[in-house]
């Protein structure tokens, strides 16, 4: 059956790229965007491939004008997708920076979700809600923690919501990509030299420049993302399948070692 998909987080990476597939395979899409210079570019490219089943809209999660738009539109499945990360060590970032990755990682897919759901609820519609978490909602490295331990705080309110709203025939997925290269990452990583000063914190940055090279430079640390694109565009609109999607199978297992591991992880 064809949906009817909000997509937030469109403009680029991850979302752009399965807005795109999910419209080839038929399914009616608002891919949404972050500032205005991205609508028109994907707008083209819609255009381009033929797809009139593909509608561009801004969706700036802190505009509340956006946001009261955004939930009047009819739709299926809502896909919380869009997210930003502060990397660098937790005992030394700023703790604005710390609130302001929250907030927008957390705080206002919430408040986008809750009012698409009190809107399904009271009209009786069956619907779908999907986060894009990440294989960090599931594992903490150190110098990553403020951003995972926002996905972190999505996979509480995921699985919160699942057993909320089934009685209500709104079902709930997770999608936790692994360390795929779509320069989310790359530019995460570079996130903490815009504050961390070596006159002032413990953490040099020379140091952490290394950290941070070491883990994206290793093969699991920049992995084709198409195999994750290819895995959106299935997940996203199915009525059936598991609640958690954590992609690629190597990542799934390392994750599931690293959480057995943690029972016996000494101080």
């Amino acid at each position: 059956m064809m949906k009817t998909i909000l997509i937030t987080g469109a403009g680029s990476g991850f979302g752009e790229a399965a807005a795109l597939g999910m419209a080839r395979n038929g399914h009616r899409v608002i891919a949404t965007v972050q500032v205005s210079p991205q609508v028109t570019p994907l707008r083209e490219k819609a255009r381009a491939l033929g797809l009139d089943n593909l509608r561009v809209e801004r969706l700036d999660l802190t505009d509340p004008y956006d946001m009261a738009q955004a939930q009047r539109f009819e739709i299926d499945v809502l896909w919380n997708n869009a997210g930003m990360g502060e990397a660098g060590p937790v005992f030394e970032i700023p703790i604005d920076l710390v609130r302001r990755n929250y907030e927008v990682n957390v705080f206002l897919p919430l408040v986008l979700t809750q009012g698409f759901v009190r809107r399904w609820i009271d009209a009786g519609k069956q619907a779908k809600i999907v986060f894009t978490s990440s294989m960090g909602g599931l594992f903490t490295p150190a110098n990553w923690g403020v951003y995972v331990s926002t996905k972190h705080a999505l996979e509480s309110v995921a699985e919160a919501l699942q057993q909320e709203l089934k009685p209500h025939g709104i079902k709930v997925q997770t999608i936790n990509p692994g360390a795929f290269y779509t320069g989310y990452n790359e530019t995460m990583a570079d996130a903490p030299f815009r504050w961390l000063d070596d006159a002032r914190h413990v953490t040099r940055r020379a140091e952490l420049r290394r950290e941070f090279d070491s883990f994206l430079q290793a093969p699991d640390g920049h992995l084709d993302a198409r195999e994750m694109i290819e895995r959106m565009i299935e997940i996203v609109p199915a009525d059936t399948g598991r609640f958690r999607n954590v992609v690629p199978k190597a990542t799934e297992d390392m994750l599931r070692s690293h959480q057995l591991a943690a029972w016996d992880n000494p101080i």
